[in-house]
């Protein structure tokens, strides 16, 4: 009991000195906290009159997440193949999780000014940046699902001389299939709100509007952009659970 109450107060400090080294003890700081009031008076009433625009840009940002979902899809899965321990030599697989471990080490938003530098502003260097994103965390989940295969059924195929690549069609594939196609669909859900991040610094989708809205201090058209958003991701959130439980459990 001593060495927990030891522990909750190393933490407690800890809390308060991170608190104190971000600016949460400092007056002037904190004072500006009354802009909020400031803030959202000017967010009301929503204007509907940019709507057009608004939906024009959810719909390339749907459009961004689905190309960069199933592009990153395909090559994560190549690169599994190469990972996993049950199809490639010691060598290989470390080669190839430590080019799965980099990709994923880069966040979406620094794939992205990545891209932007590289093929310029609009929809084309988010997908990219999307596509990178989702290669290095969706490979590494599917060379740990082609890794948890059961030894039972991979011993079945192999006892009839299977190679490598037909255990892999006739084995891994079909057992890891469901594991897979639902994790496809939990990282379009997560990319169509990363296509938003993505977008302020140039990327194309919603946040390069966003991004407008609060540099020319259009509050309401920003209000009205959240809310429009918010309306799709819930409606992409709920389609997505539905097919996941009906089909993935």
């Amino acid at each position: 009991m001593k060495v927990r109450a030891k522990w909750r107060i190393v933490i407690l400090v800890l809390f308060f000195f991170s608190l104190w080294q971000t600016g949460f003890f400092d007056p002037n700081r904190v004072a500006k906290i009354q802009n909020i009031g400031p803030f959202l008076a000017g967010m009301l009433p929503p204007d509907t009159t940019i709507l057009p625009q608004i939906l024009s840009a959810v719909y390339e940002t749907i459009v961004m997440a689905f190309a960069g979902t199933l592009m990153g899809g395909a090559l994560a899965l190549i690169l599994a193949v190469f990972s996993a321990r049950l199809l490639a030599p010691p060598p290989i697989m470390a080669l190839f999780r430590t080019i799965l471990a980099l990709i994923r080490t880069i966040p979406a938003i620094l794939w992205a000014l990545i891209f932007v530098v590289i093929a310029g502003f609009g929809p084309f260097a988010g997908v990219l940046a999307i596509t990178f994103y989702t290669t290095g965390y969706l490979g590494k989940l599917f060379y740990e699902a082609f890794d948890s295969v059961s030894s039972e059924v991979l011993e079945a195929v192999r006892g009839v001389g299977a190679s490598r690549l037909q255990q892999l069609r006739f084995a891994i594939l079909p057992e890891s299939a469901n594991y897979i196609l639902s994790q496809l669909l939990f990282i379009f859900e997560y990319n169509v709100r990363a296509s938003t991040i993505v977008g302020l610094v140039g990327a194309g989708g919603v946040g390069y509007l966003i991004l407008a809205l609060v540099q020319s201090l259009r509050y309401s058209g920003l209000l009205t952009t959240i809310l429009v958003l918010l309306a799709f991701v819930l409606a992409i959130d709920f389609i997505s659970s539905r097919v996941r439980a009906r089909y993935f459990t």
